[in-house]
């Protein structure tokens, strides 16, 4: 395994860089002193003026993730330590939408970063650490409960698809001596969730029903089961990977499973409606996926024993956290 020269500071590169995750991991890693390079979508000036507004001291570098000579251009130039490949489609109701594009850039995309990031290792004798931000997506229908790291990869949607892809070739490239981990997330959430998914939708609706004393929100499969944790969390269990002295494979997970109505339920009673919250909830059936998951619960063992990682927001307060965030917005 080659070693890290001596340089003056860390480096890092980062894709999918004006994401929810993404914005958390360069405030982090600025404060860590690291210099911070980020990959932008053409056009997303909205996205990156919030980004900077932030963060001001990234370096950011405009171009498409399927670009392949370009991202590697990049990883070539700059020479990172660390890559942490967050980019590519996030939604799964988007993925059964546009499936050829998600494997693309969720799926495809992951291997041009990890061969960049291997012959850059290879040319400079420079330990390159590379970070996937993989999916608790990928088990699917998973049969064993919780999930945990050796849990059998079956996925059920063209997202879980592609970020199956994507976690599998971070295992081979891992065997190739590059220090490439992999962090199977579970739903992790925060106030910079987009509208687009359920969690934020929930929030920002049970904040406008709140404030108003009246309304409804529409939701798909109330039964739905998943781990929700705090973002800020799993975005530091993704730079705790990256410095791990033995890269693998990192259930992210809070290990508790709760439903859409409980995350609705919780939304509605912090933004002041009692126990009548249920009168505000809708079943709307063109909110349902073709397929969905089953209860997907994680297993962070090997992340807390190997990384030292523990979640420290608890399920009700990263709910309330966000129906505060949408009360302010009401008020602004």
């Amino acid at each position: 395994m080659p070693t890290s020269a001596a340089r003056s500071n860390r480096v890092a590169f980062v894709t999918g860089i004006t994401g929810q995750d993404g914005g958390y991991l360069a405030e982090q890693l600025l404060a860590e002193g690291v210099t911070v390079h980020g990959l932008v979508r053409p056009g997303d000036s909205a996205a990156v003026e919030e980004l900077l507004d932030r963060s001001p001291d990234v370096v950011l570098h405009e171009g498409d993730l399927a670009d392949v000579d370009l991202v590697t251009g990049l990883v070539t130039e700059l020479e990172p330590d660390e890559i942490y490949n967050l980019a590519g489609i996030s939604s799964v109701a988007f993925s059964w939408e546009h499936p050829v594009l998600t494997a693309q850039l969720s799926g495809v995309a992951a291997a041009t970063v990890l061969e960049a990031a291997w012959q850059t290792q290879e040319s400079s004798g420079r330990r390159v650490a590379v970070v996937q931000a993989s999916s608790a997506e990928i088990f699917g229908n998973a049969d064993t409960s919780p999930q945990t790291e050796s849990t059998t990869v079956r996925p059920v949607s063209p997202y879980g698809a592609a970020k199956a892809y994507a976690h599998q070739m971070t295992d081979i490239y891992r065997g190739r001596g590059l220090a490439a981990s992999s962090c199977i997330l579970f739903n992790h959430e925060s106030p910079r969730r987009p509208e687009t998914f359920v969690t934020r939708k929930i929030t920002s609706a049970a904040a406008r029903i709140g404030a108003e004393g009246t309304g409804v929100m529409r939701l798909g499969n109330l039964d739905a089961s998943r781990d929700w944790g705090w973002a800020p969390d799993y975005v530091d269990a993704m730079v705790r990977a990256a410095r791990a002295e033995t890269p693998g494979d990192f259930v992210i997970a809070t290990g508790e499973t709760h439903t859409v109505a409980e995350f609705a339920e919780a939304a509605l009673r912090r933004a002041g409606i009692g126990d009548s919250w249920r009168d505000h909830v809708e079943v709307d059936p063109q909110f349902f996926r073709p397929v969905d998951a089953t209860a997907m619960v994680g297993d962070p063992g090997k992340a807390r024993s190997e990384l030292g990682w523990e979640p420290t927001v608890p399920f009700a307060e990263v709910v309330g956290r966000m129906v505060d965030h949408d009360l302010a917005l009401l008020s602004t």
